[in-house]
């Protein structure tokens, strides 16, 4: 990639609405073990296609939370487990997400297809993977970003009849309530709550959402986070918290990847708590790290976790980002403890 790439918008929704009236078949993919964003901005691209008369699926990758994996209707998702798109595709979606080390599993089929991908996204950073990019960092979700695309399409957000279930509305709103905390985070700013309001006027039932997202779980979802409070340590007089989860903490468990959705949250609680982090090695050798931190304004230090995140080869938001090393969990933890110990909040002044 050139040195003087930037991860900016180089195309209007109207460009890509142009591009997408004239595809015949389009795939849509997004990051590695999407999340409620993830998949609603997948979901919302390939509804948003099909409402057009075009062929359009989506694929995605990694472990998938069955709560978020239930918003999809049959046919409109496979995984790349079972195989990588196939040749047919004239168009190439990539959605809330620019970053290859999130997109291995398709780079191989994705990177000879530039010319014809076109990439849909609200974070900061990124690598150089589309003709044509709608990037924008100030959106609370990427479904915020897809919306202006639909609008630029001139197409219905409800399904014929006016049903909003298993909607372009649906998915929207399931991505920017999930990406949002259900509208807690700073994130939930009034334009989200405009794109909120308009959804729900138009027929999503927020109540039955919130059920089957967040009220869902299975058992084992609090036996693993009882394992990783039980790992519970507090760094830098308490405004850190980081908890563990090892395989023997998935065996004792039965916990599966997607069943730790959201354990990294249960700090988070903790008046004094600023930055939760919680350290998986549910694959030997290689941890994962999942960053939160609380928002400006509370009268605490806010610390961007994407800063963090950076040291760890990874990325994502000021408050919530994630990074991954090819270490054990003990030698990852040796090599990150003093980065986090070493990790400072903004200034007074950038904190506003």
């Amino acid at each position: 990639m050139p040195d003087s790439f930037e991860y900016t918008s180089n195309a209007t929704p109207a460009d890509l609405a142009a591009r997408i009236s004239a595809c015949t078949d389009a795939c849509v993919i997004t990051h590695q073990k999407p999340d409620g964003d993830a998949m609603g901005s997948l979901l919302a691209a390939v509804r948003m296609c099909r409402a057009l008369g075009k062929r359009a699926v989506g694929y995605i990758a990694g472990a998938v939370d069955p709560n978020i994996q239930s918003l999809a209707e049959p046919g409109e998702v496979r995984h790349v487990s079972r195989g990588l798109p196939g040749p047919s595709h004239d168009l190439v979606m990539v959605v809330d997400t620019g970053s290859r080390s999130q997109l291995e599993p398709f780079l191989p089929w994705l990177e000879p297809r530039r010319d014809s991908v076109i990439l849909i996204d609200h974070h900061r950073s990124g690598d150089d993977l589309a003709a044509l990019r709608l990037v924008r960092p100030e959106c609370a979700s990427a479904t915020m970003v897809v919306a202006d695309v639909v609008r630029a399409l001139d197409i219905s957000m409800v399904r014929p009849g006016g049903s909003a279930h298993r909607s372009i509305a649906e998915a929207m709103f399931a991505g920017l309530a999930t990406d949002t905390g259900w509208f807690r985070f700073s994130s939930a700013d009034s334009a989200a709550f405009a794109l909120a309001s308009e959804l729900l006027a138009l027929g999503v039932d927020k109540s039955t959402l919130y059920r089957q997202l967040e009220e869902n779980e299975r058992p084992e979802r609090l036996a693993a986070t009882a394992q990783a409070l039980a790992s519970l340590r507090f760094l830098q007089d308490g405004r850190i918290a980081v908890m563990q989860l090892r395989p023997e903490d998935f065996e004792r468990s039965k916990a599966r990847p997607e069943d730790i959705g959201g354990v990294v949250n249960s700090t988070m609680m903790v008046g004094s708590v600023c930055v939760s982090i919680l350290m998986t090695e549910q694959e030997r050798g290689i941890t994962k790290m999942s960053f939160r931190s609380k928002p400006r304004g509370t009268g605490q230090p806010f610390f961007d976790v994407n800063v963090l995140a950076g040291q760890f080869n990874g990325g994502g938001h000021a408050q919530a980002a994630g990074g991954r090393v090819k270490l054990s969990m003990d030698d990852a933890w040796a090599m990150a403890q003093p980065i986090i110990e070493a990790f400072g909040p903004e200034s007074a002044d950038a904190q506003g």
